[in-house]
């Protein structure tokens, strides 16, 4: 599970708004400008559901499953590469069966199949961002402990 710490700047019974700071994570990841950042700053507002009961100035830590990240990694790297693959050797067996120029049929079968796969991944993010798993929760509040030797002002 991928944890983050943030304090809660609103809340409602149902959602709390969650300031963060953006990781080092979020650097390299392609989607880090529509996830809730604020051009280039460091800080980030994530929406979760209100599930500890957590109120303004609360302190806590946010998570996220590490599995459905997995297959989201796989869906926008390695599907791509795959259907454009895929569409290359049809090309490459169809131009044989219509006696046309290999290359040209390879190529334009695998790119005609490289750009579908960019139309459902664009699709089935749609449907994936509708689900639980894909979203991400509180995992606990975080206690206000004042450590030994600080006084209180």
């Amino acid at each position: 599970m991928i944890t983050e710490s943030g304090v809660v700047t609103n809340a409602t019974p149902s959602v709390a708004w969650i300031k963060t700071i953006r990781s080092g994570a979020c650097e390299a990841c392609s989607s880090k400008e529509s996830c809730g950042t604020v051009n280039d700053q460091k800080e980030m507002i994530v929406t979760v559901d209100n599930t500890l009961n957590v109120e303004k100035g609360d302190h806590v830590v946010i998570g996220l499953e590490t599995r459905p990240m997995l297959f989201l990694t796989f869906l926008l790297y390695v599907f791509p590469i795959i259907l454009l693959t895929i569409g290359a050797v049809i090309g490459n067996s169809l131009a044989l069966f219509f006696q046309m120029n290999p290359s040209l049929v390879s190529m334009a079968s695998g790119f005609f199949l490289f750009g579908f796969s960019f139309y459902y991944i664009r699709k089935k993010n749609n449907s994936l961002s509708q689900r639980q798993e894909y979203k991400p929760f509180l995992v606990r509040k975080k206690s206000h402990v004042i450590p030994s030797g600080c006084s209180l002002p």
